[in-house]
């Protein structure tokens, strides 16, 4: 088994920006490497960790077993309770769009309840948020545009009660 070599601290700027541009580059899983290098040696490093966990929600879309589980174990480490809401609501959105690439049967209906659990979470962060960070209102109405524009997004209908009735 190979041992990974540790990177200096005068490194974690630079290692920092690598890690994001291969998220750019759509390669999260050198970006993800690259973030648990940095935690390795600032495990409480508040930009690795979020760049960990987009790089980690990246892989939903791919289908990528555990992606979900990881993204929210790294989720769990963030400081801030208004990061742990905004991200948690990326996790749901991107797992909402991940759902609509999905050929079952009733991806549209899951697809909708990551949606909505999404912008659940954006409201919640919006109540804490700092002042001029409108990023979570933002989020929102992404998730809002996306419902509005694809009415097959929508929620089950609930089901209906049956009685039975039975003659004598």
């Amino acid at each position: 088994m190979f041992q990974p070599k540790p990177i200096t601290a005068d490194a974690i700027a630079g290692a920092l920006a690598k890690a994001e541009r291969y998220r750019l580059l759509n390669e999260p899983e050198a970006a993800d490497s690259i973030c648990l290098d940095i935690l390795d040696i600032d495990p409480e490093n508040q930009d690795a960790l979020v760049t960990l966990l987009l790089a980690r929600t990246d892989l939903i879309a791919r289908g990528v077993g555990g992606a979900m589980g990881d993204a929210r174990a790294v989720l769990q480490q963030l400081k801030e309770p208004y990061d742990r809401e905004y991200y948690a609501g990326i996790i749901s959105e991107r797992r909402g769009h991940a759902q609509l690439l999905s050929p079952s049967l009733g991806a549209t209906y899951v697809a909708y309840d990551w949606f909505r659990e999404a912008m659940i979470c954006y409201e919640r962060a919006m109540e804490l948020r700092p002042t001029g960070n409108d990023d979570a209102v933002l989020r929102w109405n992404s998730c809002a545009r996306v419902l509005n524009a694809h009415p097959e997004i929508a929620p089950r209908e609930p089901e209906e009660e049956h009685t039975v009735v039975l003659d004598d």
